[in-house]
């Protein structure tokens, strides 16, 4: 996809073009197939969100049922003990004690409150049944909260489901186009986008947009680095974290994790959420983020390249950084230091 060019996605109630694949011009076709690439791949930054909140969403769920199991165990012990209390008083007594009533009433809390009954109690039974009634807030309030976290997990799952439609239905579009294309065509256009990505590469290099470039890894960047130079020749697979197959932001959240600095999952977030450099500021471990949308994502080599996931039916791979339109780096284990623009670095914008 060539740097230098800001698509747009079709409109959706846009006309086909009624021509022939083989009657229309190259660049014409490569526009049509960059914009579909590129709608998959914001189906799939998209899908990769959904799925990220929906595995929080199963940890905190899973987090809230152990904390209520817990919580009526401690309930049944408090229960057993105010009953073994109330044993004792009717034990000792004809008449039903206003200790009894209130282990009976509907509102345990309301009758401790009444003045004439607290004046009556113990200290101990006093305790016991303010463990009864604290255990019973919890654990109404805990099975509360699992009932609600459960809908939004419930919701979460639909969510995924219709965004997994979203990209096969773009991906299916992007086959659609190519199987319409002769051999002859699909080499013209493998040749015309590697002219556009060279020119957009000169243009950057030559522009001085990235410094001396000769800048050092920092020692997580070098790990990051190392880890996805290994995975080059696997398979790009949308919305995959690995180890034998990635999407974009897949290989960048995992090279990053494996050199002990967790990152965001998607592009859109790691580009929110990390402090930006400028491009003349780039080192090797760095990620380049392309688009306006931040849709796709890729680690600095140096030098001028990238190691990058690049799109359904290419493997990972080292490419030119212009590949596609830079909107900026961020640097994941950067410090707070030139604090601007909301404490972060601005970013060169090198489309």
């Amino acid at each position: 996809m060539a740097a230098g060019t800001v698509l747009a996605p079709l409109p959706a109630t846009a006309v086909p073009d009624p021509r022939e694949p083989g009657q229309r011009p190259v660049a014409e076709l490569l526009t049509d197939l960059q914009t579909l690439y590129r709608d998959a791949e914001r189906a799939t930054e998209t899908y990769n969100a959904t799925e990220e909140k929906l595995r929080k969403q199963r940890a905190e769920v899973d987090r809230l049922d152990s904390a209520l199991a817990r919580a009526r165990l401690t309930l049944h012990d408090s229960r057993g003990a105010a009953g073994r209390l109330a044993r004792q008083q009717y034990q000792n007594s004809t008449a039903i004690s206003p200790y009894v009533r209130l282990l009976l009433a509907h509102d345990p809390q309301h009758a401790l409150d009444e003045g004439h009954v607290i004046g009556q109690l113990a200290r101990e039974r006093a305790e016991t049944v303010g463990r009864l009634v604290g255990s019973e807030k919890k654990s109404d309030g805990l099975a509360r909260a699992a009932r609600k976290a459960l809908d939004t997990r419930l919701t979460l799952a639909a969510r995924q489901k219709k965004d997994q439609d979203e990209v096969r239905q773009r991906l299916a579009d992007v086959e659609k186009l190519l199987a319409s294309l002769t051999p002859d065509q699909l080499t013209a256009l493998a040749a015309f986008e590697k002219s556009d990505v060279d020119k957009a590469q000169q243009k950057l290099v030559t522009s001085g947009a990235l410094g001396t470039d000769d800048r050092e890894p920092s020692r997580s960047g070098d790990r990051a680095l190392r880890y996805a130079v290994q995975q080059i020749g696997k398979p790009y697979e949308w919305g995959a974290e690995g180890p034998t197959t990635y999407d974009c932001s897949g290989l960048t959240s995992q090279a990053w994790d494996h050199a002990g600095t967790p990152i965001p999952r998607t592009s859109e977030e790691q580009w929110a959420r990390l402090p930006r450099v400028p491009l003349d500021e780039l080192r090797p471990g760095d990620l380049v983020v392309y688009f306006p949308e931040a849709t796709h994502v890729a680690l600095y080599l140096g030098a001028g390249q990238v190691v990058q996931a690049p799109r359904t039916g290419e493997k990972v791979q080292v490419s030119p950084v212009a590949s596609y339109p830079i909107l900026g780096a961020v640097r994941p284990d950067a410090r707070p230091a030139r604090e601007t623009d909301g404490g972060q670095a601005p970013a060169t914008d090198a489309r």
